[in-house]
């Protein structure tokens, strides 16, 4: 159960997150992005690769265009979108400036830096909602990442892994109840017997929270929505497209 002592500001922001999806339509001011970026740099990076690359979107008709091709509609209404790439080119020229080619057909450089660019993405959310801003990252720009990579130029070894709508809430929701903590902690040694009841638990947690929330009220439960998500395979692209870039994953 979450404690309501606060016991540091950093973590008062992080315990009330919430995807924000309106905006006002100022943008962020620059001094307030650097340092909200330059925060996002402080994320732990494997071996101080820093694998990633942010594209900031600030020109109406490329955020249209990107709105339509992610589905996503909150992405042409707010002032300031990013987009966050998994990035190896930068290590690629690094390593022809020492007369290294570095091999990038494996699955760890791969997975570095898809977790690169998660930890750099996180670090930056929570530096901007800090300063009373919010956001909602929007995976929808896997539904079209050729598109959207030759839209804003990606070369290859890069490759958009996710979106990032933010700017000043001009509305926020309710913070949504997580999974408890026992759900996700095992000591010692994993525990599959106990999420039967926890489960139970919670869909009874989740479905009265969608019942009493100020709006998009609903009647489901977490198992229910888990399952229906789940069921269909979705963006079967997404390893043709990868493999075009450059990633053949041995």
């Amino acid at each position: 159960m979450k404690n309501t002592k606060i016991l540091s500001e950093t973590i008062n922001v992080m315990q009330s997150h919430v995807s924000v999806r309106k905006y006002s339509a100022e943008p962020i001011p620059k001094e307030h992005l650097v340092e909200i970026l330059q925060s996002g740099q402080g994320a732990a990076s494997s071996n101080f690769v820093q694998s990633y690359s942010i594209v900031h979107v600030t020109d109406k008709d490329k955020k249209d265009e990107i709105a339509e091709l992610a589905q996503n509609k909150h992405i042409s209404d707010v002032a300031d979108f990013f987009l966050f790439c998994a990035d190896l080119k930068r290590l690629e020229i690094a390593g022809k400036k020492r007369g290294i080619v570095i091999e990038h057909d494996n699955l760890e450089n791969f997975m570095v830096a898809i977790i690169d660019t998660s930890l750099i993405a996180q670090n930056v959310i929570t530096a901007a909602e800090s300063l009373g801003y919010g956001g909602c990252y929007i995976g929808g720009v896997r539904n079209s990442p050729d598109s959207i990579s030759k839209l804003v130029g990606l070369p290859d070894k890069v490759f958009p892994l996710f979106g990032l709508c933010l700017g000043a809430p001009t509305e926020k929701n309710e913070v949504k109840p997580r999974l408890p903590l026992d759900a996700i902690v095992h000591e010692n040694q994993y525990d599959v017997g106990k999420y039967d009841g926890l489960l139970e638990e919670y869909d009874q947690t989740l479905k009265t929270y969608y019942q009493q929330r100020s709006s998009n009220n609903k009647q489901t439960t977490w198992t229910e929505s888990m399952a229906d998500f789940m069921k269909t395979k979705r963006r079967m692209h997404m390893r043709e497209f990868v493999e075009s870039k450059g990633f053949h994953l041995k």
